[in-house]
């Protein structure tokens, strides 16, 4: 056990009972930390009784509808409008010159380029108003009475646009004589990033015994979240405030960036966020159709809402990943790791987002060194402007990619070399003697078993049976391979992050905080610390997290740092409510308040049965009016905790994939992961997160692609054409095990898990698919391992 961390969180599992809630008999041993406590909120999920945006309505409301270019790359020359405003129930129809002076969308990356000089901005405001970018770009907004009549109109406005060359991929728009989509730009790239130490790291690569080269892409997706977008704005003229109800991924951090837009401090705009239907990092920032609710809400002066529909959230949302490397790793002569390499380009995009271009720049190079000792890394990253839609981050955001090449590389040096790639990994991993372990990305690990991590894993795949599963494949006429992608991910560091608890009248326990569940089932997990912490009964804790005006900070979901934020707030939180507690029962007991115990969810007199219960005193300080001055009036806290460093789950997942020659199709047969996640709160909940993003992972391997014409036009613009996996596409078992060693940099001694189920799976996948390929002469592969592309490789080797 570590010195200064709560001994109800880290205690063997096998004694739990400093874990029950305020009862000493263990009826509350099932809700401990450690238990796999179902989700509070499925009964009323699977009942169909969830509040989505969608489901939110206010008297008088009337709906929006956008004009959206049609072409990737043109000037504006016009926008008729007469005949849509002359339609039966249209209100009214925004442009860009209606809106009036509103502040650029946020960018809060402070990037520097090679030669020192910032990364460039250009200014995106809601509506197009001298030329669009991409098709899909907002052009105008169309108010109605009715969404029908709304949509209506919109197709009714008449564009006058001017093509212009478009650029549709990195590659052509970096390539010399490229148009360019900003004049303040030139060839389109924004920021030239450079990481390392090139020279050091070119002498490393030049005293090498082996150099494994590799090009890598990580394509552009659609991020497919099950809710579309949707949102509600009202504006109250008595108090000049605005109202916006919406799914995101936390209310404070979008109060901000709406605040900051409309040129109004935060107090100006309140957010509301009831239950959201996932979003994989693409709702966490404004979007241009909210801004133009808003305006609209006070101009008409009634609420205006939308929701998107799938045809057009292909163009409407972000997209995901889209960057394009050249790998390389060194060894000497026995194999050890020398230098890491990567240089590439990243598709940006038509516009910056929020937080572009983290995910594409320096989240590689930072995930990439994972858990293996390698003194040098460089990393040379081009990110470009592009005639598509706007790159933002989507799960892992950046992580996985860097974990996918590193793995990549390895599970080709060691084909290339004629090594086990089991033995490659142990040789070169970093050693839990060695911790804490400053890398060359400037990040220290606290903790991490790697080697003991990767051993079990492949003895849980039973590694040293699959001779005979292949044997067996291969009489069926299948190809068999077999993969590892042992990762580790840097999380996003926590934020200033609120924990509050709150007493309530009627006999429950309200945690308020700042970050925000859209999937991952927050309110159990957090009630299992809190009930852990205080004693109280586990089915009276409520969660609020969706309404910024409850708030005084929140830092959102994001970057597996939930846990990590909340957690510790809450803790601290609940350390507060024991002091405060502490002093009001030396005062009810007649006691010193040095005198006072806290234990099992009851304030004690030591050395005596005098106590009272947690429950029963905050009730008790409720009705009080004859209290010493100085006795605490209730046990509510509004506590925020500053931060904690980023942590760094790791794990090791195998997969074995069978192959149809003859069809190219490839299924995931068998799936292994072994992870890391320090203390693990609720392991239902999970696993439940790794099997979700593994099967997001098995879909970027093997058949999500995003395709664009030469025109700039979406190929893949629905479900038809994009592929997303399915069930019949998840492997037929998971086999999940946690090895978990916690981590020593916040109170929990979490490491966050929320987004390694894609870290560990990409590389899993695509080393098993070339595993099995190899055989048949084929040595490398990108993703998506689609049918056409395995087929076609096969052919090419004249195998197929």
């Amino acid at each position: 056990m570590r010195q200064g961390l709560p001994d109800l969180i880290h205690r063997d599992v096998s004694d739990r009972s400093d874990l029950l809630g305020s009862g000493q008999d263990g009826a509350h041993l099932k809700f401990a930390v450690g238990q796999p406590v179902p989700r509070r909120e499925d009964p009323t999920l699977v009942r169909g009784e969830g509040r989505y945006t969608d489901d939110v309505s206010r008297p008088g409301e009337v709906h929006a509808a956008f004009v959206r270019s049609p072409i990737a790359h043109g000037a504006i020359q016009g926008i008729e409008t007469a005949a849509a405003r002359a339609m039966p129930g249209v209100l009214a129809i925004y442009t860009a010159a209606d809106l009036g002076p509103l502040k650029p969308f946020p960018n809060g990356m402070a990037f520097k380029n090679r030669d020192g000089s910032p990364m460039l901005k250009p200014p995106r405001l809601p509506l197009a108003g001298d030329r669009v970018r991409f098709v899909g770009d907002i052009v105008a907004c169309v108010v109605a009475e009715t969404a029908a009549a709304a949509r209506d109109a919109a197709e009714a406005v008449e564009l006058s646009l001017d093509a212009l060359p478009v650029a549709v991929t990195a590659e052509e728009a970096v390539a010399p004589g490229a148009p360019s989509l900003y004049e303040e730009v030139p060839g389109n790239v924004f920021l030239d990033y450079h990481f390392g130490d090139g020279e050091k790291v070119a002498a490393a690569f030049s005293r090498a015994a082996h150099v494994t080269r590799l090009d890598l892409v990580s394509q552009r997706l659609v991020v497919s979240p099950m809710e579309p977008r949707a949102a509600l704005g009202e504006f109250d003229p008595a108090s000049e405030r605005y109202t916006l109800h919406l799914g995101c991924q936390g209310v404070c951090g979008m109060r901000a960036g709406i605040a900051g837009m409309l040129g109004l401090p935060v107090e100006k705009v309140r957010i509301l966020t009831g239950q959201v239907g996932g979003s994989f990092g693409m709702k966490s920032s404004p979007f241009p159709e909210y801004l133009c609710l808003l305006h609209a809400a006070k101009a008409l002066g009634r609420p205006v809402r939308w929701t998107d529909q799938r045809s057009d959230s292909f163009t409407s949302d972000h997209h995901g990943r889209a960057v394009a490397v050249t790998g390389e790793l060194a060894l000497d002569q026995e194999g050890r790791f020398l230098a890491l390499r990567i240089s590439g380009l990243g598709d940006l995009g038509a516009y910056l987002t929020p937080v572009a271009p983290l995910f594409s720049s320096s989240n590689i190079g930072k995930n990439a060194i994972s858990v293996y000792r390698t003194p040098q890394i460089e990393v040379a990253i081009r990110c470009a402007f592009t005639n598509a839609v706007p790159v933002s981050a989507y799960r892992g955001a950046g992580r996985p990619e860097g974990n996918y090449i590193m793995e990549r590389l390895i599970e080709t040096a060691a084909r290339e070399t004629g090594r086990d790639p089991v033995a490659l990994r142990r040789l070169n991993h970093i050693r839990p003697d060695e911790m804490p372990y400053r890398t060359p990305v400037d990040t220290t690990y606290d903790t991490g078993e790697f080697t003991a991590l990767l051993d079990r894993a492949v003895a849980a795949a039973d590694w040293d049976g699959f001779e005979a599963r292949r044997r067996d494949s291969e009489a069926q006429g299948k190809l068999r391979g077999r993969g590892i992608g042992q990762y580790l991910e840097v999380t996003a560091p926590p934020a200033r992050e609120m924990g509050g608890i709150r007493f309530e009248p009627n006999g429950e326990v309200t945690i308020i905080t700042g970050t925000l569940d859209y999937g991952q089932g927050h309110w159990t997990p957090f009630a299992q610390v809190l009930a852990a912490r205080l004693g109280i009964p586990f089915e009276r804790i409520r969660l609020i997290q969706g309404d910024s005006d409850e708030l005084v900070a929140g830092g959102g979901t994001g970057g597996s740092k939930s846990l990590m934020a909340s957690g510790a707030a809450i803790v601290e939180a609940a350390d507060q409510v024991i002091e405060l507690g502490r002093k009001a029962a030396a005062e009810i007991l007649e006691a010193g308040v040095d005198d006072i115990e806290f234990v099992d969810g009851r304030f004690t007199i030591a050395g005596t049965d005098r106590a009272i219960g947690i429950m029963e005193l905050a009730a008790r300080l409720r009705g009080a009016t004859d209290l010493p001055e100085g006795t605490p009036r209730s046990l509510d806290v509004e506590h925020v905790h500053e931060s904690s460093p980023a942590a760094y789950p790791n794990g090791c997942h195998v997969a074995e994939v069978e192959i149809d020659p003859e069809t190219g199709i490839t299924e995931v047969v068998r799936y292994v992961m072994v992870n890391d996640f320090g203390t693990v709160v609720n392991p239902l909940l999970v696993e439940g997160q790794l099997h979700g993003g593994v099967v997001q992972g098995i879909g970027q391997a093997l058949m999500e692609r995003t395709v664009y014409d030469e025109t700039g036009q979406l190929v893949t613009g629905s479900y038809m054409d994009y592929a997303l996996p399915r069930a019949e596409h998840a492997p037929p078992v998971f086999t999940f095990e946690s090895r978990p060693v916690p981590a020593t940099t916040n109170p929990l001694g979490v490491k966050g898990c929320g987004e390694a189920g894609c870290a560990g799976s990409l590389p899993a996948v695509m080393n098993a698919v070339v595993d099995a390929l190899a055989r048949r002469g084929v040595s490398h592969l990108d993703m998506p391992a689609t049918p056409e592309r395995v087929w076609r490789a096969l052919a090419e080797a004249g195998h197929a």
